[in-house]
């Protein structure tokens, strides 16, 4: 029987962005289903209407086959929905218990009943078989027990349908398995998962039927088994991708980018960053791996200008950066891919065309005396972008925050990648780029774009340094591996291919630690 029903949903926004456009989507009770397509397909949106996060602008849901409209998620929740969204939405000041019954607290009078709040939270861990103390803080908790508390959080709330949004996009090898098993044991149990991803092996590996979505349609409903990772790739873009990474051995050159004894300390005190130390040379791709929250966001902040460190140094081109602000750190010839997209990456109310040339308006686009920006040299650069980057847009003067995740994501890449040929001409070699989940989020088609960039940066003679919460992705493009743990370096691999997922993944719980003197090689 089908638990949720999405018959002819069409979305269509104010601005004329057609989203949806006649979307079929049904999940049967006590499957895993995934959802799949390249960015701009329409997935997101299709599960916030399901979730009362949109509204369509027409089309029917039925829900355990009854007519359904979802006003708001309250609506969505009180009917047994729940969704587990990629960022997670815990308060990481609170208990695992407090977060689990946030906004159902018990009380007792004018105030909380803790008792019960932690006694319910026993008996949700408890009757699902999770792990976990209900009486932990969140900010003590690594990112795959956090996964779980946001799951049980839906789970309390006595959620039949859970939504799960790229929910192995920060975990580790060991964490992934261990959440497919219980994923399995809530479809046993009676729940049915809806499982969104763009890891199309895990796909395979836990879903038991895949929907695949293209250009905001449905294009047909597959047993998961029944297709392999490139015919679903396929699926999703409407022709055969080429998987291959031809990346021949790197050359590396004079040294870019010096870190040494780099130590941060955050606003409660903590060492967040603990004596890291390494060299990035010319022609070499450098990946930094590591479960999120062990000192990469640190770094990759201390690394660019976004943050003071509090000891040792960081050299660019032979300058220190410390009395340097961004501005001055990339006309060194610095390009900086940030983690957060959204925050740091775009101005959403901004058009396609202005996020382009947003770092080199004054510079490279600037008009006759610098007074003007060349209104044609930057529609020359913006279509160039949208064409070899496969932007998804209706036209460059369109606000980035109507295009998908996925999208806003190559608008970010394509324009520190060209920034970074431009800055790296002014300091006679292609520039230093720090390229901070460069793929989080985004189809297997703009993921495999990317890769094949980064590459020919590097063979250009680019000094990048990857950060990768994906290890099948640092591991193909890197010529060396970091693994960090704790806030310090855990790992050094000066071949990366002589690391293995299952090793690294061992590095990355504090399981296993290189001794100073392997790790020392990483400086050299």
């Amino acid at each position: 029987m089908a638990l949720l029903s999405m018959k002819n949903i069409v979305k269509v926004y104010p601005n004329g962005v057609v989203a949806n456009n006649g979307v079929d989507f049904e999940v049967e009770e006590g499957e895993i289903h995934a959802l799949s397509g390249e960015n701009g397909a329409g997935k997101s949106t299709l599960m916030k209407i399901a979730f009362g996060m949109e509204q369509p602008t027409s089309g029917e849901i039925l829900y355990e086959g009854k007519p359904v409209r979802f006003r708001s998620p309250v609506d969505a929740i009180e009917s047994g929905l729940g969704m587990v969204h990629q960022h997670f939405m815990l308060v990481e000041s609170m208990s695992v218990a407090e977060n689990i019954a946030l906004g159902l607290e018990p009380v007792r009078g004018p105030f909380l009943d803790g008792k019960k709040i932690r006694e319910g939270a026993a008996l949700i861990i408890k009757k699902y078989g999770f792990d976990i103390d209900p009486q932990s803080r969140i900010r003590d908790l690594p990112t795959g027990t956090r996964q779980k508390v946001e799951i049980l959080k839906a789970l309390f709330r006595n959620a039949k349908l859970l939504i799960l949004d790229e929910p192995t996009a920060v975990l580790t090898p060991q964490e992934t398995t261990e959440l497919f098993g219980q994923l399995k044991r809530l479809r046993d149990m009676g729940h049915t998962i809806i499982f969104i991803s763009h890891k199309l092996g895990e796909i395979k590996e836990i879903c038991d039927r895949i929907t695949v979505t293209r250009g905001g349609k449905s294009i047909g409903v597959w047993r998961a088994q029944d297709l392999s990772k490139e015919q679903i790739s396929a699926l999703m873009v409407g022709k055969e991708l080429d998987w291959s990474i031809n990346k021949t051995p790197a050359k590396p050159g004079k040294t870019v980018l010096e870190v040494k004894d780099l130590g941060v300390v955050d606003e409660a005190k903590r060492r967040t960053l603990d004596g890291v130390s390494f060299s990035l040379h010319e022609g070499q791709i450098l990946g930094i791996v590591g479960v999120e929250g062990n000192g990469q966001r640190e770094l990759v902040e201390a690394v660019t200008g976004l943050r003071k460190s509090d000891t040792g140094t960081v050299t660019l081109f032979g300058t220190d950066i410390e009395p340097l602000n961004i501005k001055a750190i990339r006309a060194i010839g610095m390009s900086h891919i940030p983690q957060d997209r959204m925050d740091r990456g775009a101005a959403l109310n901004s058009a396609v065309e202005e996020n382009l040339i947003s770092v080199g308006f004054d510079t490279e686009f600037a008009g006759r005396r610098h007074v003007f920006i060349n209104k044609k040299k930057t529609k020359e650069r913006a279509f160039d972008a949208i064409r070899d980057y496969q932007i998804k847009t209706q036209s460059p003067d369109v606000p980035v925050k109507m295009l998908s995740g996925g999208n806003i994501q190559k608008v970010v890449v394509a324009r520190e990648f060209s920034r970074s040929v431009s800055a790296g001409t002014a300091a006679q070699n292609a520039g230093c780029i720090i390229a901070d989940q460069p793929t989080r989020g985004i189809d297997v088609g703009a993921a495999g774009l990317i890769h094949k960039k980064l590459i020919a940066m590097r063979d250009e003679g680019a000094a990048v340094l990857l950060i990768s919460a994906d290890l099948s992705e640092v591991m193909d493009l890197s010529d060396s591996l970091i693994v960090m743990y704790g806030g310090k370096m855990a790992a050094y691999f000066p071949d990366a291919a002589t690391a293995t997922e299952e090793e690294l993944g061992r590095y990355m719980l504090g399981i296993k630690k290189q001794s100073d003197a392997e790790l020392a090689k990483a400086a050299g």
